[in-house]
């Protein structure tokens, strides 16, 4: 039997821990390459408007936002994601405004069109706009996590208490489903 001597055993041992290392991060950038990561996603279709996404997100604010799919958008005067039922003026007033963070920006297209553009860095996804569209109006306004911001927990504490069970781990390639995008809608 052939013996070793210390030097000997201290080197191999490091050449051994040098290629295993290298083995894992090839095949961790294979991975990376090849395969498709996770990511959290709010189903339109799905989704309630709870608010839970506002309170319950580890972000503060939280990472899910309003998105506004402008194929749908009837560009209405009486925007419903916009204003309050029953506002007193159909203006830019505070007090007329849904959004309790005045995220919602409205522009004057012509008579008697508006542009509506979502501010995301004041928007909070409470979902009150979300609401007021879907219930007055044909549902532009959605809510969605955005990627950028999102930490994107092995649990998202929002899936958790969802009541609707609207957040779901999808591809990162299928993420950011869209109402008017029907060809993403999930099978019944």
């Amino acid at each position: 039997m052939k013996t070793q001597d210390r030097r000997k055993f201290i080197q191999n041992g490091v050449r051994l821990s040098l290629l295993l290392s290298l083995g894992t991060v090839s095949a961790a950038a294979l991975r990376r390459v090849t395969g498709d990561d996770y990511v959290w996603q709010i189903d339109p279709f799905e989704c309630t408007q709870c608010g839970r996404c506002a309170t319950d997100c580890v972000k503060k604010p939280s990472a899910v936002k309003c998105v506004h799919a402008y194929a749908l958008c009837g560009y209405c005067d009486l925007c419903g994601g916009y204003l309050k039922p029953g506002a007193i003026a159909r203006d830019t007033g505070a007090e007329n405004q849904l959004c309790p963070t005045a995220a919602i920006e409205r522009r004057f297209i012509e008579e008697p069109y508006f542009e509506y553009h979502i501010i995301e860095d004041l928007c909070i996804g409470c979902g009150k706009c979300v609401k007021g569209c879907t219930s007055f109006g044909n549902g532009s306004l959605h809510l969605q996590i955005i990627h950028d911001i999102c930490d994107n927990c092995n649990e998202c504490a929002i899936a958790r208490v969802c009541p609707s069970n609207a957040i779901k781990r999808v591809k990162a390639s299928e993420a950011y489903m869209v109402k008017g995008d029907f060809t993403n809608k999930p099978k019944a």
